[in-house]
């Protein structure tokens, strides 16, 4: 458009606006100063501000707070009571922000996502557990992984028959010590599982001066750095289908983390 209004006076409107594919009525409806949207009246049909208060105390009785607007208008025709229309009740719930489920559920709280930035190694961990098959069915070895978000070495490892707390707490305490960490230095990320959310690990964490994260409940991706090297691991081409026994998964896991 502003191409055409500088060319015009030379080229003409005609030619500029056929060289550039522009309808020459869209060109003019253009120029034309567009009229102010006109308020729009409130009907002479609503209803005052009293009487819409009137049918939000009714609403709000406790024998109608429980109930559709639909079947509160029906239980007040029963009654020969007659306030507003149907549709008038939803208006009226929509202008107090009322209008949802009704009844009184339980509702998840907004959890909002995990952002964490590491900078400098030793300020960012990341650790989980996975499962590694045993050499029958039904057995399983549990690999605990504590993962350097900044640099992704891998600063503790463990694999055990079980998933405890206790060995996480072991785990976690043994990674501090080693990496000489001090306290208000470092964020230690988890998901929700049950050794992460325990309350051994939150009170080593305490008492080492280490900051806690936890991910959303049920996204796994709020926690991808140990996701994502567990899929590492797996996905080798020397990784077995089944470890023999738990020396084996700790040879394995010897020789692949260095």
């Amino acid at each position: 458009m502003q191409t055409v209004t500088e060319m015009a006076p030379r080229l003409g409107v005609a030619r500029t606006c056929a060289a550039l594919g522009l309808p020459r009525a869209t060109y003019y409806r253009g120029q034309q100063p567009r009229p102010e949207p006109k308020p729009r009246s409130a009907s002479v049909r609503a209803l005052p501000p009293e009487e819409r208060e009137q049918v939000l105390a009714v609403l709000h009785e406790p024998r109608f707070v429980d109930l559709a607007p639909a079947q509160v208008y029906a239980m007040l025709l029963d009654e020969d009571r007659y306030l507003c229309s149907e549709r008038t009740f939803y208006r009226v719930l929509v202008e107090n922000a009322e209008v949802r489920e009704r009844r009184d559920q339980l509702r998840h709280p907004h959890y909002a996502a995990a952002e964490l930035l590491a900078t400098r190694p030793n300020e960012l961990w990341s650790w989980d557990i996975t499962k590694l098959l045993g050499p029958t069915k039904w057995t399983y070895y549990y690999l605990y992984v504590v993962l350097d978000v900044f640099s992704r070495y891998v600063v503790g490892w463990m694999l055990a028959q079980r998933e405890l707390a206790r060995l996480a707490e072991k785990l976690i305490d043994e990674s501090c010590e080693r990496q000489k960490i001090q306290p208000g230095q470092l964020t230690v990320h988890a998901d929700r599982g049950t050794a992460m959310t325990s309350k051994p690990v939150a009170l080593l964490l305490a008492d080492l001066g280490v900051t806690k994260s936890h991910s959303r409940p049920h996204v796994s991706n709020d926690n991808p750095f140990s996701e994502a090297q567990f899929k590492t691991l797996k996905y080798r081409p020397g990784f077995p289908d089944r470890f023999g026994s738990l020396e084996h998964g700790r040879s394995f896991c010897g020789d692949f983390f260095p």
